[in-house]
């Protein structure tokens, strides 16, 4: 047996040890999900969907949501319902960063809807605004950061009932900081 193999084991070795170590340092960018509850990377902030579903602004439970709209907009024609998308948003680099103020929901026939505004007054509504180092949005000690509903600024959608039966549904989030980046992830219904 030739002792030149095994001589060049510590080479290859030291070889593949490099190799590994080298996507050591590089974090994976997830743009991409098809569920809820994963963190999109959206330029230098993490977006993540605490929990999607249709809205009822009569039921009281979900009446808050609607605070301070009038009532003329939060009326709905027959062939529409209202969807909430509960969204939190963490920075988790050295700088404050500006949270997306751009979002829509597709379904499969390429039928987009845009969010309806909410006053900023509304506890629950989702306020893009900078986020400091380490930070949330929405803040842990805000309504929406320590609400019932999965501590997330509320996204408010009017949806026409047929996108239910053209699912998925998928959300976009465009980034402020860094044009051109967004990042998608498919609702639950």
């Amino acid at each position: 047996m030739s002792r030149r193999p095994l001589a060049l084991l510590p080479a290859l070795a030291v070889l593949l040890l490099a190799v590994g170590l080298a996507g050591c340092g590089k974090e994976k960018t997830t743009t991409f999900a098809d569920n809820e509850g994963i963190y999109l990377d959206v330029g230098p902030l993490a977006y993540q969907i605490q929990i999607s579903r249709q809205l009822n602004p009569t039921d009281i439970e979900d009446r808050n949501y609607f605070a301070g709209m009038d009532p003329a907009q939060v009326k709905l024609t027959p062939d529409e319902v209202w969807f909430g998308v509960f969204m939190r948003v963490q920075n988790t680099s050295k700088q404050s960063q500006p949270a997306a103020n751009d979002f829509e929901i597709t379904d499969t026939l390429e039928r987009v809807y845009t969010p309806v505004p909410i006053p900023r007054t509304n506890p629950f509504a989702y306020k893009a605004r900078d986020v400091g180092p380490g930070q949330l949005l929405p803040s842990t000690g805000s309504a929406a950061g320590s609400g019932p509903v999965g501590q997330g600024a509320l996204l408010l959608f009017k949806l026409k009932l047929t996108s239910f039966a053209n699912r998925p549904l998928e959300l976009r989030i465009k980034s402020r900081s860094i044009p051109r980046e967004t990042a998608h992830a498919e609702l639950d219904l």
